[in-house]
């Protein structure tokens, strides 16, 4: 028997300006109750991009999401406002709240302003495998058949779900991030970015929880097209606290960086 909203198009639908509802794509690995973190981060992305009053000359560099308590499956309302503002950058903020609940996720983003064409573009080409070069292979098992597991799909060029270690992962959303709007390739980045502990991690996932609080990322191209590619590494300490990062890449190469911090504890 499918589950209850096992039909869904998207990550969320839009039941006002500012509030979404959040469909069982979302869920994460941990809890059939809250969501994986990437939906909700592009979600914040999203919502800082298009804030109203948003310059167009300014693109995100930097964007920190402080993860402050699980986020449930229940209509979330965003929230945004301008930190600070210069001639060359601004600081914007954005929430996400629960009905009648205490905030549960935060971004602060760093936005600076563009000149295209100022200078000659200095940066690398493809370094990795690309997709069509990857293998495709499911998610590691989750107890539930509808989540963020069935929603992107994911190659890997090294590595794997359930092998350890360093991994390689090109990983692509099957959905939108809002059913019946377009998915912008940040967006697709911020879905993405959130998996680079579960695509290189060092422990086994039946006897230990590692789970991260917070997701740096940053970038210093603008992103295109549909694929991600997550290089990332874990590294955990002896007494619990660990740090997965990734080199970010799209077909045309290195994108960005992006980082989080991990609280490991068996279970």
């Amino acid at each position: 028997m499918s589950e209850p909203d096992s039909d869904a198009e998207a990550f969320f639908e839009r039941v006002a300006e500012d509030r979404f509802r959040p469909t069982l794509l979302t869920r994460g690995p941990w809890s059939p109750h809250t969501q994986h973190a990437g939906p909700p981060a592009a979600l914040l992305g999203r919502a800082v991009q298009d804030r109203p009053g948003a310059r167009e000359d300014m693109r995100l560099a930097r964007v920190t999401f402080d993860i402050l308590r699980p986020v449930s499956i229940r209509p979330l309302t965003v929230e945004t406002r301008l930190l600070r503002q210069g001639r060359g950058t601004e600081l914007v903020e954005a929430s996400l709240r629960p009905d009648g609940e205490a905030e549960v996720m935060r971004a602060t983003a760093l936005r600076i302003r563009t000149e295209p064409g100022a200078h000659p573009a200095v940066a690398p080409g493809p370094a990795l495998p690309g997709p069509g070069e990857a293998e495709p292979e499911p998610f590691y098992p989750v107890p539930w058949e509808t989540g963020y597991h069935t929603a992107v799909e994911c190659r890997f060029a090294a590595g794997s779900f359930l092998g350890r270690g360093p991994a390689t992962c090109w990983m692509r959303m099957r959905v939108p991030l809002v059913a019946g709007e377009k998915t912008s390739p940040l967006e697709r980045v911020l879905v993405a970015a959130d998996s680079g502990n579960g695509v290189s991690n060092v422990l086994d996932f039946a006897s230990h929880v590692f789970v991260n609080p917070d997701l740096t990322v940053h970038l210093h191209r603008h992103p295109v097209g549909e694929w991600v590619c997550l290089d990332a590494r874990t590294g955990v300490d002896d007494a619990g606290l660990g740090m997965a990062e990734a080199a970010l890449h799209d077909e045309r190469g290195p994108i960005g960086r992006s980082v989080q911090s991990l609280f490991v504890t068996r279970r």
